[in-house]
């Protein structure tokens, strides 16, 4: 088990219209942070949807960079979660810990953008980040992992409470043509267990108290979600973020104005609704 890297902090959901992608959040009944600017070399902005120890990023671009060159190809393609992030203790000792292992992790890199405060003061939020090999992405992903340098200035309290109840993001679900092979590995990059589920999905958690991640064929994804098209989705990719909300009733208000669809154990939307991604709402 890896030391240095504790579970899932958050998704990157690449968009190619800021402003467009945050009414769409934001009808989904998410409080958003004010936008965000990262630092130059970059080239990014952003707005975070924070639950209680992970969350969302919208990330587009806002000029291209050498940085963000990945990220520009991904949005060539399509919207949806290009990159899957972990938390670091220590960046610097994360890269020289995967490295050790012979996984060639990159880093450590500093950046950081200005914060809106509620009460109209101004905070500087600062990261320390590093990435998995660039050629190691299960089911398309990009991995990298961050440490949160100055936390009160993304955590906060006010941005953290959502009028659909959202808490927490509960699993990741990865299309695969070959689920136990993205399975596999994901378990080998982050050192975690695998453990086979029902029709040829495979699980491996992300840390103790995070995130799971399943990998599934998409057969076993359209059973889940009955009557949400999948055929879009490409065949390796992030397909649907499933997050644990306090109050379901609340969800169901709150998506009100969206089309929704009836699930076992809460409800979702299609990834037309959700910028590219299933999104499932559980109790």
């Amino acid at each position: 088990m890896l030391e240095q890297v504790v579970g899932l902090d958050h998704v990157v959901i690449a968009v190619r219209d800021l402003e467009r992608a945050a009414s769409a959040w934001r009808a989904l009944g998410f409080t958003l942070s004010p936008r965000g600017t990262h630092s130059e070399h970059m080239g990014t902005g952003n707005y975070t949807i924070m639950f209680g120890d992970d969350y969302l990023e919208l990330l587009g671009v806002v000029t291209p960079t050498p940085r963000n060159v990945p990220l520009r190809a991904f949005l060539e393609e399509r919207e949806g979660i290009e990159r899957l992030a972990f938390t670091a203790i220590d960046a610097a000792a994360g890269v020289a810990e995967l490295q050790a292992r012979g996984i060639a992790a990159t880093g450590p890199l500093d950046f950081g953008r200005p914060v809106d405060l509620p009460g109209g003061d101004t905070a500087h939020a600062r990261f320390r980040t590093f990435d998995w090999p660039a050629d190691e992405r299960p089911s398309g992903a990009r991995l990298f992992a961050c440490q949160h340098l100055t936390r009160d200035a993304v955590w906060i309290p006010e941005l953290q409470r959502h009028a659909n109840s959202a808490l927490r993001i509960q699993r990741v679900e990865l299309l695969s043509l070959d689920p136990r092979a993205a399975a596999v590995q994901m378990a080998r990059l982050i050192d975690r267990p695998m453990q086979a589920m029902e029709k040829g999905a495979w699980r491996v958690p992300s840390g103790d108290v995070r995130a799971d991640f399943v990998f599934l064929e998409r057969e076993a994804l359209a059973a889940r979600y009955p009557g949400i098209a999948t055929g879009s989705l490409p065949p390796e990719s992030v397909a649907a973020l499933v997050l644990r909300v306090a109050d379901p009733e609340k969800a169901r208000t709150a998506l009100r104005s969206v089309r929704t669809t009836s699930l076992p154990e809460g409800l979702a939307v299609a990834p037309g609704e959700a910028t590219g991604l299933i999104l499932a709402f559980v109790a």
